[in-house]
This record gives structure tokens, sequence and C-alpha cells, in this order.
């Protein structure tokens, strides 16, 4: 028999996965800090229902982008290396951290991604019409300047390829996101969007196409593995997982398709400014909740 508990969250994963979608920001962002916040489920319930809801939202763009041919998938493939056993290790690892650190944690991550939407929304009205600066940090450029990019990228020869410590750098970013899409269910996307245009110059449509590759499938990885523990656990945490992901996937695919729509008619400067107004009082919050803990243990330690 299903369960309504959390029939509510239908309509709720509805009006996220049309923010989300039509900011840039990865979906894990806002469910993770409601699932922990306004729900009060479990940190690794709480994870794991965020992955899993995050990982079809994602999808959804997946396919599109795999349609228009924008994905590189021989770059993809090389951070998915990194970024999946890093995502699974973070899965697993966030059933033995505190609480109270992972409250730290996503704080300071929410604080990095509001800092990030300031300044790209910042760059957007800078640049105008003819270069768009998204929630990843990442260029959406003009049809004709992301072909002419393009082009010039797959014909550069090795002495102008980015050199071998670009990659290394590449490898270290891909493995500290996909840790915290493990842990939060988010950080990778804005990390993978920061190495891909600002270090790696890849042209801004193709960047943008290949981070929802690699996040979307590092967050299916990821997912796949959590449901496995829960499904291995079995009782009342798969109950209560099955119950949230019954309702929220549903309404991330749905809103995913609207959200692509709303992004055409609403001014994206105007929504990046309020979403980092949102993400700096959750951090605040969390921040302020686990305030008097961090204390506690660092006067004890003294």
């Amino acid at each position: 028999m299903l369960d309504l508990t959390y029939a509510y969250m239908f309509p709720v994963a509805i009006a996220i996965s049309t923010v989300a979608m039509a900011s840039g920001v990865e979906g894990g962002t806002f469910f993770a800090p409601i699932f922990l916040l306004a729900i009060g489920l479990p940190p690794d319930i709480a994870i794991g229902a965020a992955l899993i809801t995050e990982t079809f939202g994602f999808t959804s763009g997946l396919v599109a982008y795999a349609r228009q041919g924008a994905i590189d998938y021989r770059l993809g493939g090389s951070l998915l290396l990194f970024t999946i056993p890093a995502a699974i290790f973070g899965s697993w690892l966030v059933q033995w951290i505190n609480p109270i650190a992972l409250s730290v944690i996503f704080g300071l991550v929410l604080l990095a991604i509001a800092v990030s939407l300031i300044v790209s929304s910042q760059a957007d009205a800078n640049e105008g019409d003819s270069s768009v600066v998204n929630s990843f940090g990442v260029n959406s450029l003009t049809t004709n300047q992301s072909e002419a990019l393009l082009e010039d990228s797959l014909t550069q020869d090795e002495s102008t390829a980015p050199s071998s410590r670009a990659n290394y750098l590449g490898g270290a970013i891909a493995v500290a996101g996909g840790a915290l899409l493990g842990m939060i269910a988010t950080g990778l996307g804005e990390l993978n969007g920061f190495y891909l245009l600002k270090i790696k110059r890849v042209p801004g449509t193709t960047a943008v196409a290949t981070n929802v590759f690699v996040v979307a499938i590092t967050a299916m990885t990821a997912s796949i593995g959590q449901f496995s523990y829960f499904l291995h656990q079995g009782g009342t945490a798969l109950e209560t997982l099955v119950s949230v992901v019954t309702f929220t996937v549903p309404g991330v695919i749905i809103g995913g398709q609207i959200g692509a729509f709303v992004a055409k008619q609403i001014s994206q400067h105007a929504l990046e400014k309020f979403l980092a107004v949102v993400f700096a009082l959750v951090a605040a919050i969390l921040l302020r909740n686990a305030l008097p803990s961090v204390t506690d243990s660092l006067v004890s330690m003294l």
C-alpha cells in the first residue's frame, strides 16, 4: 500500500525542479536542506533521497544535450574516472560523519555557491546578451560562438593544449566534487564547471553539456550505491527512503520540463540573486545550529 506521508513533496519537488532547471543549480542543493531541516530525516536518508531525486532531474537535461551532440564524452569520461569512486566513497562515508560536522560542511558549501551565484549574476549583467554565465560558472555562448570555439578546441595541436598540470588539477577538483556530491548531494557541478571553463578552456555550451553528463552519471552511480545500502539494511530506513522518492522523482521530471520553459521567460540575473540570498540564509541556519556543538568541542579540546 502506498504511504502518503510525504505526498506533499510532489508539488514541492515540481517547484524545486522548476527553479533548479531554470537556474542551473544542482537539485540536491535544494533537497538536502529540506530533507535535513524541514522534514528532519537522518543525514544518510536525507542525502540518499536527495541523490536519487537529483539523478532523475539531471537525466532529463542529459538526454536533451545528448540529442544536441554537445557533450564531449572523452573529456567527461576522463573526469568520471575520478568523480565516481569519490562519490561512492562520500556516500558511504556520510553514515559515519557526525551530523553536526555534516551541517558545517554543507553550510560552508552553500555559502560558496551563494557567492558563486552573485559573481556569475554580475558577470551576466556585465556581458549583456552576447554571453550568459550560468550558476555553474560556465559561459553559455551564442550558437555561432560555441561552434567556432568547439572547432578550435578539436583542431588544436599539442603545443596549445592545456598542460598536464591542469589535468592533474582537474583530477583533484573532480575528486573533491565527487566526494561532496556523495556526502551532501551537491558541489560537483559548481567545481567541475569552474574547471571546464576557467582552467580547461572548454567552449561554453560544450562545458555545460559535459558538466551535466558528469554530474548525472556520478549522481546515478552514487544513488545506486545508496539504494543498495538501504535495500540491504531494510526496515524503517528503506521504507522512509522509498516513501520520499516516490513523490519527489515524478515531481522533478515534471518540474524539469517546466523549468526549461521558465528559463526563457524570466531574468536569469534576478533569479540568481534570489537564490544566492536563499542559500546564504539556509547556510546561516545550518551554521548557527551547529555553533553550540562546535564551541563545546573546541572548549573540551583546550
